[in-house]
């Protein structure tokens, strides 16, 4: 069987599956589950466009990654097939543990189980498939390879990851803004003391790439009506395993049946192979069309979230710079209250508070490093004439409050 495949991708055009091992992992049940999770979860209610899978941005990474060691190694650095094929293996696999709507129910869903932690599960349950075939890609995930810079690709202020979803967003939700010169970026790497490096001639490359990054997450992921459908959502799945933990019948698909009655840490995925299996049965699909059940149920609180998300009738929002009046937010809550009936315990569900933050820049973690025509290395954000890094570095916090309109004044 000729596994060399090529897949037509809008954004890139044609991508190459240049090995075996890359195609069987592709087209292994685990990854095929990511053609069923949007990419941007609910942004869909904003840019309906939005329509892009986890499936599109595996491979869309993979091909980015492919260009990068291409480019490294032309530059006289020595990169073995083997590590080639390793690292393209490692950015395909690396969102494979995402639950449905991708980052909006992470946390509403599991408590402390991090999609990170459940893709290296996952991994590790292939590499025991493949025979081992995928050990190396593990170290190059988890940052255990004695060759730091491959990880960086990986995970980095300056990955193919990154890369292509600000590409790939920026094309599906049209938000032009977002679009970066990712062929130019991955040109200008290179490896200096084994660190990911970007030679000084694409110094201002990278502060195009961390404007775009900066103006997506404030116009798309943190996009206050964005985030108003994502409180939604958490709160709808919230109400749902309360009731279900409660012994009130929630009607739902088995895989998310199961997932509401139960709260998992990744050692109890790691203890019981059913969990990964329900697990990797859960998708958009499931949440859907829990919903649309639930729409009818007879809990006051969950149909009324569960009509509004179907009939995209979102929570107002108020953003705020700075936190807001406790006087305020009672107020709210007793309206919200006396409007719909509920006792004080549960006003949450229908008036959610919380803070939204975004810096586009980390100086203080694993910096982006320029490479200067003196071969030396130095932080970006240090670059003498380049004010706007700086400025990209500063965290930006809002504070939001999300609540019925027909509660409005």
């Amino acid at each position: 069987m000729n596994k060399k495949k090529i897949f037509n991708d809008p954004v890139y055009g044609f991508i190459t599956v240049p090995s075996e091992l890359l195609f069987d992992i592709i087209q292994h049940p685990y990854f095929q589950r990511l053609r069923r999770i949007k990419q941007l979860g609910l942004t869909e209610f904003v840019y309906p466009g939005a329509l892009h899978t986890r499936f599109h941005h595996a491979l869309g990474a993979m091909h980015l990654m492919s260009i990068a060691i291409q480019s490294l190694s032309g530059k006289d650095n020595r990169i073995s097939d083997k590590e080639c094929e390793a690292s393209m293996a490692a950015i395909l696999l690396h969102d494979v543990g995402h639950g449905p709507f991708s980052h909006a129910l992470e946390h509403a869903i599991f408590d402390q189980v991090p999609h990170e932690q459940i893709s290296l599960h996952i991994m590790q349950l292939l590499n025991e498939e493949f025979d081992g075939k995928l050990q190396l890609a593990i170290d190059i995930f988890t940052d255990s390879y004695e060759r730091h810079f491959f990880h960086q690709l990986v995970s980095s202020q300056l990955d193919v990851d990154r890369l292509d979803y600000l590409n790939r967003d920026s094309f599906y939700t049209g938000v032009s803004e977002g679009l970066i010169g990712a062929d130019r970026l991955l040109k200008m790497l290179n490896v200096a003391e084994d660190q990911l490096v970007v030679e000084e001639k694409g110094i201002y490359s990278i502060e195009s790439f961390l404007v775009s990054r900066r103006l997506m997450y404030w116009q798309v992921y943190m996009h206050k009506t964005v985030t108003s459908a994502e409180q939604m959502v958490m709160k709808v799945m919230q109400r749902a395993r309360e009731l279900t933990q409660q012994g009130i019948p929630v009607p739902a698909s088995p895989a998310l049946t199961f997932f509401l009655g139960e709260s998992f840490s990744i050692l109890d995925f790691e203890r019981d192979p059913s969990i990964l299996k329900k697990f990797i049965a859960l998708d958009d699909y499931d949440i859907w069309g829990g919903i649309k059940q639930w729409a009818e149920h007879p809990d006051q609180i969950l149909s009324y979230l569960s009509v509004c998300l179907l009939e995209r009738k979102l929570f107002k929002i108020i953003l705020s710079p700075t936190p807001f009046e406790i006087e305020f937010l009672e107020g709210v809550r007793e309206l919200a209250m006396e409007q719909f009936h509920v006792p004080a315990e549960e006003a949450h569900y229908l008036v959610v508070t919380g803070k939204i933050s975004n810096n586009a820049y980390d100086s203080v973690g694993e910096t982006i490093n320029v490479l200067t025509k003196q071969s030396l290395i130095v932080d970006v954000a240090q670059a003498s004439d380049l004010p706007n890094i700086q400025a990209l570095s500063k965290k930006v916090e809002k504070y939001y409050v999300c609540y019925p309109k027909e509660i409005a004044s």
